[in-house]
């Protein structure tokens, strides 16, 4: 019996766009085009005669208030959305109010027209549409924490950036780092953790997949809530305590030791797991130079990225925490990582600033 399609409306008031992304999204045969709307409303009348996997809102769409529909759509009938927008000032404010509204992800905007549209951000669409179908979203089970297809596409490991770690693990010195990867749900996850911490706390390297320019607004609305400064990290960036450094979406980013102290490098390169920023570039980084002086986290998100450089940083002293099934919107990344014996402990997400202090503490 072949598997079941996921299901997808696409809701845009452009319809070049909607046909661009019915196009996309189809030609992967594990995703299909229910419907198309140019507006909310329209995607209202549809969900009352039947309900999709999950749904694409455009993030910029005028004279809408996307962001009503989407809590409406969350109190009374909560399926997996996930943000299109394009690189605005604008539409990156918007972004971050729909994602603590309960959106599970974001993907930027195909570009329409251009027959040449790069294949990695076709291939980041439908994988991010996939993942979200996957999602708890308020209580929502999540239909199935497998990865999804493999895409024709090779899927590079670390080693396309940077050559595994080598040699006997590093031994403590003075101060830890905390390096923590993040995907799907990762953006509300991220929020409830570093909210959490004291102003003083160890110094913090966080990869989270969004796309370039989000990430910038991403890291000042944390900035804005925590006691913890947080930025997004540019190259050359010193990892200090009391500092969280956000890798920006489009590059990788990497720990580097300097004597006693840590810093950043940003670097384009390859997709990485898929992904880039990638999780497993910041653990491998980390377990090259850090050894037992850094805590790896692995949180909530789809696929595998981070898994073997988390186990790359536990062989390399480093303590290590992957958050639970339970509050995780998805377990893909934790599971891996937990299947790859490169996890210490599994924590809940209330549990993970409590475990980061304890672990770092002298």
């Amino acid at each position: 019996m072949p598997k079941a399609k996921t299901r997808v409306l696409v809701i845009d008031d452009s319809a070049s766009v909607r046909q661009t992304m019915k196009m996309i999204l189809e030609e992967d045969p594990e995703l299909e085009v229910v419907a198309t709307a140019a507006d909310p409303f329209a995607a209202a009348r549809y969900i009352q005669g039947e309900l999709p996997d999950v749904i694409t809102l455009d993030v910029e769409m005028p004279r809408m208030d996307r962001l009503t529909f989407l809590r409406k759509l969350m109190q009374q009938c909560p399926i997996p959305v996930v943000m299109c927008s394009s690189l605005t000032e604008e539409g990156s404010e918007t972004l971050l109010e729909a994602m603590a509204a309960g959106a599970v992800d974001v993907i930027l905007k195909p570009r329409v027209g251009v027959a040449d549209h790069l294949s990695e951000a076709r291939m980041m669409i439908r994988e991010t549409v996939k993942g979200a179908a996957r999602a708890r979203v308020q209580g929502r089970r999540a239909v199935s924490s497998t990865p999804a297809r493999i895409e024709p596409q090779a899927k590079l490991t670390a080693d396309a950036v940077l050559p595994p770690p080598s040699g006997k693990a590093m031994s403590r010195t003075t101060e830890m780092v905390v390096c923590i990867g993040a995907s799907t749900g990762g953006t509300e996850a991220l929020r409830e953790v570093l909210e959490a911490l004291p102003a003083n706390s160890p110094g913090i390297v966080v990869v989270q997949h969004m796309p370039e320019n989000f990430t910038r607004a991403f890291a000042k609305r944390l900035d804005g809530l925590c006691e913890v400064s947080v930025k997004e990290a540019e190259n050359g960036d010193t990892v200090m305590r009391g500092h969280v450094l956000i890798a920006p979406g489009g590059g990788h980013m990497m720990l580097e030791r300097q004597g006693a102290r840590y810093l950043v490098s940003v670097r384009e390169g390859p997709l990485v797991s898929r992904h880039r920023p990638s999780v497993d570039v910041l653990f491998r980084s980390a377990a090259r130079c850090a050894g037992s002086n850094a805590v790896g986290i692995i949180m909530t998100g789809m696929g595998d990225d981070g898994a073997r450089g988390m186990q790359e940083m536990k062989q390399a002293g480093a303590r290590t925490f992957a958050q639970d099934e339970a509050t995780s919107v998805v377990f893909g990344m934790p599971k891996e990582a937990i299947a790859r014996n490169a996890v210490d402990k599994i924590v809940p997400l209330g549990g993970i600033a409590r475990e980061l202090l304890h672990a770092t503490a002298r």
